[in-house]
């Protein structure tokens, strides 16, 4: 059976540090999916902004000139917020609390655990595999090919 030394807690590491740890890297997970979530806003802010381009469009065809005109002067290319497009968004977080959320979580990894990552996951996948199944083994390593 392997050992996977990339996961496994540096000597000396209490249970409750790679609980916390375990803690911060749930939570950056929940950023990770709230980033994505965001850069999906963003794609959806976009497409909605062009299928408008082509209702306008539509609209003008069909002699709606005036309705048209409203709409593309108010709405196409519109700001989503204040001074910013979609974009202006994601970049923003990305630049700011993201960027700060990860290298907090990195820099707690550095200093408490040498870098590792999911050492409460791997701890945990010890404890709940069965050991000497197939389909539980602890590395790749142990699977016969």
């Amino acid at each position: 059976m392997s050992v996977d030394e990339n996961h496994t807690r540096p000597p000396g590491t209490s249970d409750t540090t790679v609980e916390a740890l375990g803690k911060l890297s749930e939570a950056l997970e929940v950023i990770e999916d709230a980033r994505g979530q965001l850069y999906n806003f963003h794609r959806k802010c976009g497409m909605a902004d062009l299928a408008l381009g082509d209702a306008v469009d539509l609209l003008r065809q069909a002699g709606h000139e005036e309705l048209a005109d409203r709409i593309d002067t108010d709405l196409v290319g519109r700001n989503i917020l204040a001074g910013r497009w979609s974009f202006q968004v994601v970049e923003e977080y990305d630049d700011g609390y993201y960027a700060a959320f990860k290298e907090h979580e990195r820099r707690a990894r550095e200093e408490l655990m040498d870098g590792r990552r999911h050492v409460f996951e791997s701890e945990m996948k010890q404890d709940r595999r069965t050991h000497g199944r197939a389909g539980h083994e602890a590395t790749p390593a142990d699977v016969d090919g």
